[in-house]
């Protein structure tokens, strides 16, 4: 089973992406990323990302005077390629420092193959990979925080319980999936100390495609709230079914995956209206901190007409954010000697064009980043309402707060 995983990774669609010349030997930055499949818009953006930070370090000299070389398999959405790339990445390629591809479920499997090689690994927008590993040379470059379950379902919570009046119940729905479990149990907790009955509960198979009979299924306990840990291919299908049936609640979303890619906005269109779920980085006046509005204008600009996604809000500016820190510490450490990576990672505060950034125990940052949107008044499926920061409008935490949360979901949606 390896054997054939580890040959279909070998002639799976990877490309070695080098910047300009230089007599010094390159520094090899390995990982594999969602070029094809479900995946691949959050994908092909982080790899934008990562392409420009390249290009940014190699037009001021590299680092330690070296060139720095990508080095990228096309994990194809599938967790079952990824221990064989991380293999050839790690055995076969030699490479110098490995990252991780994008999300939950392609993070977890490259984990074990990275610590048997006692090598550090940043996991990009990872849901608590290493609470079970508690490895120290992991570091997650996610902005739910310390406790990533339940920072990054805890706004929602916090919504809801200010609405007047207070809602009594809620159904829990998540994908059958790494992602779906970790988030399901965060939302459970919250919805524990925030005081809500749980009146449905159920995860559905990740293959699933007609998601009617699950919505109709959850409005039958007509519960005042609805929480969905989904991922994109999901989230189309589940809100489009929630308005085909006409859902009614006083919340809804709260752990969409899929509402923040620019392809998925521009398809539903007015269909996202009413919809409140998690975000990471969008450019109102709250968020635009030192460096960051220039990176996304290089990165729209390269982006145009690539096919990759066009605003690159969600991914771009942290997959960018996660090889700053990683040169940052190579420069401050002065080689790549693993131990002395991890040890100045855990006791350093990184400043990044996401804002200043810093790691507690398992890896995790410090404080949570995360943000709770909701969409309000989306008119057709034209751009530029998404790309000039009118839509989604930040409604958690007060801090980046860019306007109000409107419920109940049936009224939000108008």
């Amino acid at each position: 089973m390896f054997r054939s995983t580890l040959c279909a990774v070998l002639f799976a669609v990877g490309a070695v992406l080098i910047g300009p010349a230089s007599a010094a030997e390159p520094i090899r930055i390995g990982f594999g990323m969602a070029l094809t499949g479900p995946l691949a818009g959050n994908g092909k953006s982080a790899q934008l990302a990562m392409q420009i930070w390249r290009d940014d370090i190699n037009a001021k000299g590299g680092l330690l005077g070296r060139p720095i070389e990508l080095v990228t398999y096309d994990d194809q959405s599938n967790p079952a390629t990824v221990p064989g790339i991380y293999t050839k990445l790690l055995d076969i390629d030699k490479v110098d420092l490995v990252v991780s591809g994008y999300a939950t479920n392609l993070v977890a499997p490259a984990l074990p193959i990275v610590m048997q090689h006692n090598m550090v690994l940043f996991g990009l927008l990872a849901l608590q990979v290493n609470n079970e590993f508690h490895y120290p040379r992991y570091f997650s470059i996610n902005p739910s925080g310390a406790n990533g379950a339940v920072g990054s379902t805890k706004g929602f919570f916090e919504l809801a319980a200010a609405m007047n009046p207070k809602p009594q119940t809620i159904a829990i729905v998540a994908a059958d999936a790494e992602y779906g479990k970790n988030a399901s149990g965060g939302a459970r907790d919250n919805a524990k100390d925030y005081g809500f009955k749980v009146v449905y509960d159920r995860t559905y198979p990740p293959s699933t495609t007609d998601f009617a009979p699950l919505v109709r299924a959850v409005q039958a306990t007509s519960p005042d709230l609805i929480f969905v840990a989904s991922y994109p291919l999901d989230t189309v299908g589940i809100i489009r079914a929630a308005h085909e049936i006409g859902l009614k609640t006083g919340l809804f979303g709260g752990g969409m995956v899929g509402t923040q890619t620019t392809s998925i906005k521009t398809q539903l269109g007015p269909l996202l209206n009413g919809v409140t779920s998690f975000d990471f980085w969008l450019p109102a006046p709250t968020m635009q901190f030192p460096g960051v509005l220039d990176f996304i204008k290089t990165y729209q600009e390269r982006a145009a007409g690539s096919g990759v996604d066009a605003l690159g809000y969600y991914m771009g500016p942290w997959a960018y954010a996660e090889l700053q820190i990683l040169g940052d510490a190579v420069t401050a450490t002065k080689g790549l000697d693993q131990a002395k990576l991890a040890e100045y990672l855990h006791r350093t505060t990184f400043k990044t064009v996401v804002g200043d950034l810093a790691f507690a125990a398992d890896g995790e940052f410090t404080e949570s980043r995360t943000l709770m949107v909701q969409y309000q008044n989306v008119t057709g499926t034209d751009l530029d309402q998404f790309k000039d920061g009118r839509n989604p409008i930040i409604v958690w935490p007060q801090q980046y707060k860019d306007g109000n949360v409107t419920t109940p979901f049936e009224a939000a949606r108008q």
